[in-house]
């Protein structure tokens, strides 16, 4: 699929710290873009000769969210029409927790509507992108 059939988007709570929000974004990427390494660009090279890392060929939308949008968003997307999307959350649970072992043990441990979602980022078929997103404002600082 092309960058025209394909749509990546970061739907994150405007409610949270800036700083938050900064983190979320990046907990996110870092995930989307290793789940999706076709969305990464090769390195590219200035005119001075000096090499830039590539970074993704899609356009990414910043989009504004609450926790109660969160949490009904990752629950649509248990629905069957928008299986084959690429699915990121981060939540207080992964946020409040340094170590990856033991943030995989307290999401053991916690059940999915006890989850408070700061973000949700998706990547896939940009008609069930925009089905599930398509209404929701751009996230202004």
């Amino acid at each position: 699929m092309s960058t025209q059939e394909q749509k990546c988007v970061m739907v994150i709570d405007s409610a949270l710290p800036l700083g938050l929000i900064a983190n979320t974004a990046a907990m996110l990427g870092i995930t989307i873009g290793q789940r999706n390494p076709q969305m990464i660009g090769g390195d590219v090279t200035d005119a001075s000769g000096k090499m830039h890392t590539g970074i993704s060929t899609y356009p990414i939308s910043m989009l504004k969210g609450d926790e109660t949008l969160l949490k009904d968003l990752r629950l649509r997307l248990f629905e069957p029409e928008f299986e084959g999307l690429t699915v990121v959350d981060f939540s207080d649970v992964a946020q409040k927790i340094n170590v990856y072992e033991d943030y995989a043990k307290k999401s053991g441990e916690t059940l999915e509507q006890d989850h408070a979602y700061f973000g949700i980022a998706l990547f896939g078929d940009k008609k069930k992108v925009n089905r599930l997103t398509g209404m929701l404002p751009l996230l202004r600082a």
